[in-house]
């Protein structure tokens, strides 16, 4: 089945070149990718596909639930091209030019199993896409361990974004050599990126929402779209949620704002609602952070190495995977306030620590935060190096750093050795953490794996 694309509603992504390297890999194995829906994977795979192979065979398990019962005989991969046939006797099997593209593979683990034939065949390159809402991945792992390659696709990212708008690799190059070399960017360059930030940060990642705001060259339409995903991440809550109680699931999703609001961010389950038990919404948290839907930062136990363990899984704070969405899912004269780059109050610390958190993951971090009253510290984020724990410090206003500046100061903490602070300031060293302005977020672990 060959598609014509829309070369109009076509948005580089960073997965267009992991597919390339993906088939030039002579070793190759059939290829699951996986992440919340509407981020672009069915889009970025058909693109890849039709470009590279002369035959595509595309079957989406949702939209085609008769395909389901191509396995029903067994995983011989003859046994499948025979079924599939029957199907549409127009499909051509051509070995080395031919993929197959098994969309929503959430609505059929069996085709998880087939992937182990595929491999061991030999003939065929395989791409399976599947939204994290509702994929049993424990029963896919099982069935394909060994014989599948797995990719993680996130909503964009501001690199992604700034491709988008049209600036290059040269122009991304030159911003990390400046970080490099702790040389300041011109003002020019701070105030125009800075703009494109707030932007990014107002519609968030989702292609459809950047992909009208590119071409309407504003925010017309974006917000009707933004609200659209949220009803249809709370339809799926309702659609894929199995053995838990949906109203908890959806309690847990419908209070993220709410505290985020607070000063210290925690999310609490006791307070979202009357006799609201912890016990009671066991899995709940963990089923949306599954589904792709929030990012959960976890309380360190000590701000030492390691991370692994070292945190308490009932403290954390909860993040919208996209900054976007939690923007459309504030009141209106918020949502106004930030398009017009307004103090937004209560909510400002929130919005920043949120994108910044969504940048952090997108880069492979697992985020931690830590808070103690005695001493008095508190700090929004956790990265590492190879040998060292580092700080980072997000602040919405060009507040003090006490807390920062303590972690560097005290000696018990001999994995600290130099910090990370996110602003409005440009790039600088003090001799005990660095400065950032937000916009460089995206470039931060290629800065702390790569400095002198």
């Amino acid at each position: 089945m060959i598609k014509i694309l829309d070369m109009d509603n076509l948005l580089r992504r960073k997965i267009d070149a992991y597919l390339t390297d993906w088939k030039n890999n002579p070793n190759r194995k059939p290829l699951i990718i996986k992440g919340a829906r509407q981020i672009g994977k069915t889009h970025s795979i058909e693109w890849f596909a039709n470009k590279n192979y002369a035959n595509v065979i595309q079957i989406n398990f949702v939209e085609q639930k008769k395909y389901k019962a191509i396995f029903n005989d067994g995983f011989e991969v003859d046994t499948i091209l025979k079924n599939i046939s029957l199907l549409n006797p127009e499909f051509k099997f051509v070995p080395g030019e031919t993929i197959f593209f098994f969309d929503e593979l959430q609505a059929c683990p069996n085709c998880a199993t087939s992937l182990k034939f595929f491999k061991l065949d030999g003939r065929f390159d395989v791409i399976c896409s599947g939204s994290l809402m509702g994929i049993n991945y424990k029963e896919i792992e099982s069935n394909s361990v060994g014989y599948k390659e797995d990719y993680e696709m996130h909503s964009m990212d501001f690199e992604e974004f700034l491709w988008a708008k049209g600036y290059n690799e040269d122009f991304i190059e030159e911003l990390y050599k400046h970080m490099l070399e702790v040389k300041p960017l011109g003002q020019l360059q701070m105030d125009i990126l800075m703009e494109l930030f707030r932007d990014y940060v107002t519609i968030g990642g989702m292609p459809e929402v950047v992909n009208t705001y590119i071409k309407n060259k504003n925010f017309s339409g974006t917000l009707a779209i933004q609200k659209q995903l949220l009803k249809d991440y709370e339809e799926d809550i309702t659609k894929y949620v199995e053995g838990l109680d949906k109203a908890k699931v959806k309690a847990v999703y419908n209070h993220i704002s709410t505290f985020l609001a607070k000063e210290n961010k925690r999310f609490q389950i006791t307070k979202i609602g009357k006799n609201a038990r912890n016990r009671d919404y066991i899995g709940c948290v963990e089923w949306l952070a599954d589904a792709g839907v929030i990012n959960i930062c976890y309380c360190m136990n000590q701000p030492e190495l390691p991370l692994k363990g070292n945190y308490d899984p009932k403290l954390y704070k909860i993040y919208f995977k996209d900054t976007g969405l939690l923007i459309a899912s504030l009141d209106e004269e918020a949502q106004e306030d930030l398009r017009a780059n307004k103090n937004l109050g209560t909510y400002k610390g929130a919005i920043y620590e949120n994108i910044v958190g969504d940048i952090l993951v997108k880069q492979g971090y697992n985020l931690f935060y830590y808070n103690s009253e005695k001493p008095a510290l508190e700090m929004d984020f956790f990265v590492r190096d190879a040998d060292s724990l580092i700080p980072v410090e997000v602040k919405a206003n060009d507040g003090a750093t006490a807390s920062l500046n303590n972690l560097l100061r005290e000696d018990k903490y001999p994995d600290v050795k130099y910090g990370i602070k996110l602003g409005y300031k440009n790039i600088g060293f003090n001799g005990k953490f660095y400065t950032f302005p937000y916009f460089l977020t995206f470039l931060l672990k290629r800065f702390v794996t790569e400095r002198k």
